[in-house]
């Protein structure tokens, strides 16, 4: 492929080149050690990864630098933005997404350039995004009208809000660079927290045309932008003991590491996305018609790069021959191609290594007695490797045990329903499942059961994440907290009051306050 085959409105006809970061209410020029940001798709006529730009490569001093900047910015809680009014608040938010809606061109043509995500679900990212912001707003509003009011107990008056947290750190994924990344700072900051903020790896650039709007839509010190290894910026953060709340949607090693680097590990709040092996059981009175085009949706959109995704498929014995057929011919005719293309399904993988590691997991499981059962599976360019289906799978196999987050779909037999129930349980993760089957009595007993082993059950249809006001959580190494617009609100939040003993006296001052409006938090107004 050439520059020229590349539409006009998607070249990349100049290099991003990030040379600030955020902090205090500035954008600082960095002049020290930049890291190149290339992407695996080429844009000439012999295939070499293309050079998008530069960000800094801060070290150690900037990353401290932001985190003073975060907790001067809160103050011990006397900060202006954590006692600002919440009208006020939501003010700034507004402002925020209303530059942001003037860069969608150009963050929807870093997706495609810097994580290889298709032209339709990257314009669906930043548009989800967008409505996320807006219905964390509502939310928000209405949380502060359900507060807007006195509560009377025991002869004790009482005035109960949700206050802030303190400093945020948070730390995004490279699959959902805006989307996830958005979903933890967006409600962190409107609650009154202040943030250090580190973009992901890949996704990295995307960020760049927000910095002004991030600068100019909040009080100095509020949302602070870095760069750089995780290692070398976060790692001197979390040691510092002065961060309240880790968000962080990634890799639960990733979280474990950064939680023991505090040292008083019991004060900070934890708000974790992290990895899944999300199943589908697939039972024998299953629509396969339906089974097999969800499982499709489920197991290779974004190229199973989804926390989401469908990573492991369990069919009963009886129907096993003829899923697998028509499932691999499904597979076989998806797609492949540049993110900006029509009808692409498969697209580039933005880590180079990746291709190599889903090759690992391939042989690994056909050394061990699997197949590749579709034609195109395992055809590797320099970029890409085909989605693989993999028949039998079994427990000794790394692509059974590991989460993959790429394109290879193990499939796994059974008889008893109890197996792919024992795996469920015995499993590390707990995320969510698909359920395919038609009748009652078989699926009441197993949708009583699932519950109580993942946190969404999904009936006839894949996993997903949204709509984003439904909850969004796990068990076990899948999550900590719950991320949906009304419970993230709460994530970054505790409850907080005011309380007097009902006398006259107190009475008294209750009411000139109120009157006088001299308190953000005692209040009764209401935000229409």
């Amino acid at each position: 492929m050439s520059q020229t085959t590349i539409p006009q409105q998607f070249q990349i006809t100049s290099q991003l080149h990030q040379n600030s970061y955020l902090v205090g209410g500035q954008l600082i020029e960095w002049q020290g050690e930049v890291s190149e940001v290339y992407s695996t798709i080429s844009s000439t006529d012999n295939y070499e990864p293309t050079l998008l730009g530069t960000i800094p490569t801060l070290g150690e001093k900037e990353a401290l630098d932001a985190l003073d900047a975060a907790v001067v910015a809160y103050d011990k809680g006397k900060g202006l933005w954590p006692t600002m009014k919440v009208v006020d608040r939501i003010n700034c938010m507004e402002k925020f997404v209303a530059q942001m809606k003037t860069k969608r061109d150009e963050v929807v043509n870093l997706l495609m350039w810097e994580i290889g995500k298709n032209l339709p679900d990257s314009e669906k990212e930043f548009d989800r995004t967008v409505d996320y912001i807006y219905d964390t707003i509502e939310d928000y509003k209405q949380m502060d009208r359900d507060s807007a009011k006195f509560q009377k107990h025991d002869g004790v008056n009482a005035h109960i809000r949700r206050g802030p947290l303190g400093v945020v750190l948070c730390l995004g994924p490279y699959n959902y660079p805006l989307n996830e990344t958005f979903a933890l700072l967006i409600p962190a900051l409107i609650m009154g927290n202040t943030a250090i903020f580190k973009p992901a790896k890949h996704g990295v650039l995307l960020i760049s045309p927000l910095l002004e709007a991030f600068r100019s839509s909040f009080p100095a010190g509020v949302v602070n932008i870095i760069y750089g290894r995780g290692r070398v910026v976060a790692s001197p953060i979390m040691q510092s003991g002065k961060v309240d709340v880790l968000a962080l949607i990634g890799n639960s090693k990733s979280a474990n590491a950064l939680q023991n680097q505090h040292p008083k590990s019991n004060r900070l709040r934890l708000v974790l996305g992290l990895e899944a092996k999300n199943p589908a059981i697939v039972l024998k009175d299953a629509n396969l018609d339906l089974a097999i085009e969800e499982c499709i949706a489920g197991a290779t959109s974004f190229n199973g790069q989804r926390c989401t995704a469908l990573k492991i498929l369990y069919v009963h014995e009886d129907i096993v021959e003829e899923f697998n057929k028509r499932f691999a011919a499904k597979v076989d005719a998806l797609k492949f191609g540049n993110p900006w293309e029509s009808g692409v399904k498969l697209t580039p993988l933005p880590e180079p290594d990746k291709p190599a590691y889903i090759q690992e997991l391939i042989d690994d499981a056909t050394n061990k007695g699997a197949k590749i059962i579709n034609k195109k599976g395992g055809q590797t360019t320099e970029n890409y490797i085909f989605p693989a289906v993999l028949y039998p799978v079994t427990k000794d196999m790394r692509v059974f045990q590991e989460e993959q987050f790429g394109p290879v779909i193990p499939v796994v037999s059974f008889k008893d329903i109890d197996e792919p129930l024992d795996d469920m349980a015995a499993s590390n993760y707990g995320q969510q499942v698909s359920l395919f089957g038609q009748d009652i009595k078989t699926l009441a007993p197993l949708i009583d059961t699932l519950v109580n082993l993942v946190c969404r059950v999904n009936l006839n249809s894949s996993c997903q994440r949204g709509p984003d006001v439904y909850p969004f959580t796990g068990r076990k190494d899948s999550a900590v907290a719950t991320l949906s617009v009304h419970d993230a609100l709460r994530s970054f939040s505790i409850r907080t009051f005011v309380a007097s003993k009902d006398n006259e006296a107190n009475n008294a001052i209750l009411q000139e306050l109120l009157q006088s409006r001299s308190s953000n938090f005692v209040s009764t107004d209401y935000i229409l």
